[in-house]
C-alpha cells in the first residue's frame, strides 16, 4: 500500500498520522521544522503549543470537556499525551508544553508505519492520499499552492500569544494562589489591583504602541484570542468583566473582593514559569514590559517569552470540504487542523481525528463512520461542511451546534451534562 502523505506535525497532523499508522495505513509525515521556523515556533518539536498551554475545560458541563473525553475513548495520541503532560489548572487541562511536544514527538517518530520527511512542502502531491495539516502558520509557498487547488480565496483573521514570566520574579506580597470561587485545587496565581492601580494601567495599555503586524486591523481579531489592548480600547470596564475579573476571588490580605485581578497559570511541571491568563498581545515587546509590570505583582517580573501575534489562515470550508474533511472536488485531498476554520488545540486534533479515521476506513473497503452531530466530533465536521453557513468565521466547540435534548433539564449545568451523557452513550455504540 502506498503511504498516505500527511503535511504538518501539528496536532491534527500528528493525530492523523498516528490514527492512519494504528490502523495499518503507512504514511509519510512532512514537516517543514526545524529546517524553516515562523515567528510564532520556538521548538523543532512536534505538536508545538505556540499560543496557550491549556487545553480548556475538561468538565463533561462544557462543549470542549465533551470533546475531549469523546478523543480520550477513541484513543487519541494528543489526549494521551496531554493527560500524561497534565498541570494543575482547576477545573482545565493545562499541560506541560516542552514534556507534551517532546512526548508526541517520541511516539510518532518511533511508529513503525510513520515515516518523518524533513523540510518545506511547497507543492501539493499530484496523486495519492493527502491530509494537508498545516495549520494557520502555513508557509506562503503551501498556501499558493492550496489557493491554486481551490479556486478560492481564503479566508483569515489575526492570533495572538500571551507573555510568559519566572515565578520566583513575582512579588508574592501582592498575588496569591487560588482558584476561582474556590473550586478544585488553587492552581492559579492572583495578582490584585486595586482601583487606582486598574486605570492607570488600562490607560497605559490602551496607549501602548503596538508592533507592525502586515493587514491587521482590530476588527481581523478573533474574538476567542483578542490581543488584550484591543480589548481595553472597547471600554474601560471591558478588561474588569473579561479576563481581569475579580468575581469568586477574595484577596487574603483584605478578606474582600479586588477591583481587578490578573491570573497567571502555571505553564510548566515544575511551576519555574507562569503565562498571563487572557493577556495575548501584539504590543512592541518594551512596551509589554513598561505596561504589564504596572500590575503590582509584576514590578519585578523576568519575561522569558514576550507576547507574538500572528496571521491564521482557514478556508472556506463549508463550500469547500464534506463531513470527513475532504475536498469535495478532489476527494483524495483531505484537510485538517485550524486552516479547516475549526478554532482551538482540541477542535484541531479533532479534526485531523476525524479525516484518518474516514480516510483508514475509506483505504480498507471499510464504511466510513459517520459520527451524528449529537456527539461533540460530529456536530464540528457538521459545522465546517454545513453550506447553509453564509458568512463562516472560525469556531470553538459549542454546544450550540449539537441538536438540543428532546426533554427538560433544569438548569444549564445540568442540561449540559446531559447533552455529553447522550454523546458518549452514542459514541459507544460506534465501531472507530
Amino acid at each position: 500500500m502506498e503511504p498516505v502523505i500527511v503535511i504538518g506535525a501539528g496536532l491534527a497532523g500528528c493525530e492523523a498520522a498516528w490514527q492512519l499508522a494504528q490502523r495499518g495505513i503507512p504514511v509519510e509525515l512532512r514537516e517543514m521544522k526545524p529546517h524553516k521556523m515562523t515567528p510564532a515556533h520556538h521548538s523543532p518539536e512536534f505538536g508545538e503549543l505556540v499560543c496557550s498551554n491549556s487545553l480548556r475545560s475538561d468538565q463533561l458541563e462544557n462543549a470542549v470537556g465533551l470533546l475531549k473525553e469523546e478523543l480520550r475513548r477513541c484513543g487519541s495520541l494528543i489526549l494521551s499525551c496531554a493527560d500524561a503532560h497534565r498541570v494543575e489548572a482547576g477545573g482545565a487541562l493545562a499541560v506541560d508544553r516542552e514534556g507534551f511536544s517532546r512526548a508526541i514527538t517520541e511516539r510518532v517518530r518511533s511508529h513503525p508505519l510513520i515515516t518523518v520527511v524533513e523540510g518545506e512542502v511547497t507543492q501539493l502531491p499530484t496523486e495519492g492520499e493527502v491530509i494537508v495539516a498545516s495549520g494557520p502558520l502555513t508557509s506562503d509557498a503551501l498556501a499558493e499552492a492550496i489557493r491554486a487547488l481551490v479556486h478560492a480565496d481564503y479566508l483569515s483573521f489575526y492570533d495572538a500569544a500571551a507573555p510568559l514570566v519566572t515565578f520566583e520574579s513575582l512579588d508574592m506580597d501582592h498575588a496569591w494562589f487560588a482558584s476561582r470561587y474556590d473550586k478544585g485545587t488553587a492552581d492559579y496565581i492572583n495578582c490584585a489591583l486595586d482601583q487606582e492601580e486598574y486605570a492607570a494601567f488600562w490607560e497605559a495599555l490602551t496607549a501602548a504602541q503596538a508592533a507592525e503586524v502586515h493587514g491587521f486591523e482590530d476588527q481581523k481579531v478573533f474574538e476567542g484570542c483578542m490581543p488584550v489592548e484591543v480589548m481595553a480600547r472597547r471600554g474601560v470596564d471591558t478588561l474588569r468583566y473579561g479576563p481581569l475579573k475579580p468575581k469568586g476571588l477574595k484577596d487574603p490580605r483584605t478578606g474582600r473582593e479586588p477591583y481587578a485581578v490578573v491570573q497567571l497559570r502555571k505553564d510548566n511541571a515544575q511551576g519555574s514559569i507562569y503565562n498571563l491568563v487572557g493577556f495575548q498581545t501584539h504590543l512592541k515587546w518594551p512596551e509589554q514590559k513598561r505596561v504589564f509590570s504596572m500590575i503590582p505583582a509584576l514590578r519585578e517580573a523576568e519575561f522569558v517569552r514576550y507576547g507574538v501575534m500572528h496571521r491564521n489562515t482557514y478556508l472556506d470550508s463549508p463550500r469547500l470540504l464534506d463531513r470527513y474533511y475532504r475536498l469535495k472536488a478532489l476527494p483524495r485531498v483531505m484537510f485538517a487542523e485550524q486552516i479547516t476554520g475549526v478554532e482551538g488545540y482540541v477542535e484541531s486534533t479533532a479534526s485531523g481525528f476525524v479525516a484518518a479515521v474516514e480516510l483508514s476506513r475509506r483505504l480498507l473497503g471499510q464504511p466510513p463512520v459517520d459520527f451524528p452531530q449529537e456527539t461533540a466530533l460530529g456536530a464540528l465536521a457538521l459545522y465546517i461542511s454545513n453550506e447553509t453557513v453564509e458568512q463562516f468565521q472560525p469556531m470553538n466547540v459549542n454546544f450550540g451546534i449539537i441538536p438540543p435534548l428532546g426533554y427538560k433539564v433544569k438548569g444549564k449545568r445540568n442540561k449540559n451534562a446531559e447533552l455529553s451523557r447522550r454523546a458518549l452513550d452514542i459514541l459507544a455504540g460506534l465501531e472507530v
